[in-house]
C-alpha cells in the first residue's frame, strides 16, 4: 500500500514534467525498460537497493546505469532521485503507474483475455472491439492462456471482468443444484 502510494507521487510528478516536454512516450518506454531491468536482474536490484552499500555507492550505480543506457537528462535526473532518496525499489510500479497516467490521458484501457487455447486473430479482434464498444475507449488487448477455464473466455478491462468461461458456468451450475436440495 505504501510503494503504490509513494510511486503515485513520483509518477504524477514525472507525468507533469512529460506532458509539458512532450515526451510521455520516450519516459513510458524509458521507465518500462529500467523497471523490466531492476526485476530481472538481481544484481541490478542488488546494487540499487540493498542497504549494506552506503546511498552515495546506490547513486553511482544509478548514474553509471543511466550514463551508458543515454537516456534524456530529466529522466536520468528522475532515476537518480530515486536511487538517492532509496526509492530504486518502487520503480516497477512507478512504471505502472505512469503507463496508467498516459494511458488515462489518450483514452486508453488495458486488458486482458483469458482463454483455454489460444484465439484465432479473427476472434481476438471482434473481442477488442465489442470491449471498446462497450467502455467507449480504445482497448490495448493482451492474451492469456489459462486451461482451467476449460472453454469460453474471461475478459477484464480495467473494473469490468466479463465471464464466459465454463469453468464458472460449471461452479454456477453446481451451486444451484446444491441450492435446490
Amino acid at each position: 500500500m505504501k510503494n503504490d502510494i509513494l510511486a503515485k507521487r513520483y509518477a504524477k510528478a514525472l507525468f507533469v514534467v512529460g506532458k509539458e516536454e512532450n515526451t510521455l512516450d520516450d519516459y513510458s518506454r524509458t521507465l518500462k525498460d529500467f523497471a523490466e531491468l531492476y526485476t530481472t536482474i538481481p544484481e541490478m536490484r542488488d546494487g540499487l537497493t540493498n542497504r549494506m552499500y552506503p546511498v552515495d555507492v546506490r547513486a553511482k550505480v544509478m548514474a553509471a546505469i543511466v550514463t551508458s543506457a543515454a537516456v534524456p537528462k530529466i529522466m536520468g535526473n528522475f532515476l537518480n532521485l530515486l536511487a538517492q532518496k532509496n526509492r530504486a525499489s518502487v520503480l516497477p510500479e512507478i512504471a505502472a503507474s505512469f503507463q496508467a497516467m498516459v494511458d488515462r490521458e489518450r483514452g486508453i484501457c488495458q486488458g486482458v483475455v483469458i482463454t483455454a487455447k489460444a484465439l484465432q486473430p479473427v476472434l481476438l479482434d471482434k473481442t477488442k472491439q465489442t470491449l471498446e464498444k462497450i467502455t467507449g475507449k480504445q482497448v490495448v488487448l493482451k492474451t492469456e492462456i489459462d486451461p482451467s477455464i476449460i472453454g469460453g473466455m474471461v475478459a477484464k478491462v480495467g473494473d469490468l471482468v466479463l465471464d464466459g468461461s465454463i469453468k464458472t458456468q460449471l461452479e454456477g451450475l453446481k451451486e444451484s443444484i446444491k441450492g435446490s436440495e
